[in-house]
């Protein structure tokens, strides 16, 4: 693995990001103006975004695209959805081609500072994995030495990967690819031993075959990969928006807010936390520019976080993944929204 070919790639998305940071307030004033909210998710992962026959995209990363387009239109209809692969979605973010990135895209120093972007919170804690068929008869990655291994392009998979190989004294053969859905083509057709990507993306990649249950993910996780939503550098104000929004659904998590009982609570509720969360007092959406209702509209939405992981990719669906480190802090977990006062 060539680390400076991956860095250069990075310092030349900062280039093209320093042109184009926001001023303050733009972006709101901007997606106001046009009444749809551009939102960046991935090409299509099961579970995470994924448009169905019709055209009508689903999934974990869609539902914030929603919140976001209710907090801030009134209507979690008015998104536009912008498919984008690992290698331009950073570039769609820092053009202006989309106001919001939400994409299972990992927060680190070098994206946080030199792509000058603003990962406004952690939606999904995840960390790096391996996949193979079961009848390749390996159980470990320590096994995997000499194997060919389906990478995406411009991730950071690919560091991590030559990190753990080199840390093991193992060699592979890359096999490189654009997008989950080349990577599930050139898997299945055998054109590699192993897939690796975030667990979260295996499991969902591997709920779309006809026989998941001759795949196994490998049980080392190799990274850390705190996936979030990012904005562009220099406008705080829609910054403050987008995080506001994911901390709205958390807490709403937290205080037995739910789409359901939400008409319910905004009245009946003696919580100040609550009532501030939901508008009835104190008006915290004027700070942002926002509809006193703006949370509440954002929690109608989809749901509260719990029940956006429970629909989407939660242990009742095909792809199966348990809470962990994404329950509550109140459980266990890291889940944790800042305080609304």
């Amino acid at each position: 693995m060539n680390k400076s070919v991956l860095f250069g790639t990075v310092t030349a998305l900062a280039l093209a990001a320093s042109g184009a940071m926001a001023a303050e307030g733009d972006t709101l004033k901007e997606v106001k103006a046009r009444g749809v909210l551009n939102c960046g998710v991935n090409t299509g992962l099961i579970g995470f975004a994924a448009p169905d026959a019709n055209g009508n995209w689903s999934g974990f990363d869609v539902a914030f695209c929603k919140a976001v387009a209710a907090a801030v239109l009134g209507d979690a209809t008015k998104v536009k959805y912008v498919p984008t692969t690992g290698q331009t979605r950073f570039t769609a973010l820092s053009s202006g081609e989309v106001d919001l990135l939400a994409r299972n895209s990992t927060w680190t120093f070098q994206r946080d500072t030199d792509l000058k972007l603003d990962f406004i919170g952690v939606n999904y804690y995840d960390g790096q994995g391996f996949m193979v068929r079961k009848d390749l008869g390996v159980t470990s990655a320590k096994e995997l030495n000499g194997a060919t291994i389906c990478i995406q392009t411009g991730t950071t998979t690919e560091l991590n990967l030559a990190d753990y190989f080199k840390a093991n004294n193992m060699e592979y053969q890359p096999v490189n690819i654009d997008s989950n859905a080349e990577g599930e083509q050139q898997y299945m057709a055998g054109a590699c031993d192993a897939y690796t990507t975030d667990v979260s993306g295996l499991a969902a990649t591997r709920a779309a075959f006809a026989d998941p249950e001759n795949h196994i993910i490998l049980p080392e996780i190799i990274s850390k990969e705190p996936l979030g939503p990012a904005v562009r550098h220099g406008d705080s104000n829609w910054g403050d928006i987008a995080r506001w929004t994911l901390y709205a659904l958390i807490a709403a998590e937290e205080y037995g807010v739910t789409s359901a009982n939400i008409d319910e609570l905004s009245k009946s509720s003696e919580n100040p936390e609550v009532q501030r969360l939901l508008g009835t007092i104190d008006d915290l959406g004027k700070m942002m520019g926002l509809d006193a209702k703006w949370a509440y509209n954002a929690i109608k939405a989809s749901g509260n976080y719990g029940e956006i992981f429970a629909a989407t990719i939660g242990e009742q669906t095909p792809i199966g993944l348990a809470r962990g480190l994404n329950a509550q802090w109140t459980q266990g977990g890291l889940m944790y929204a800042m305080p609304f006062r």
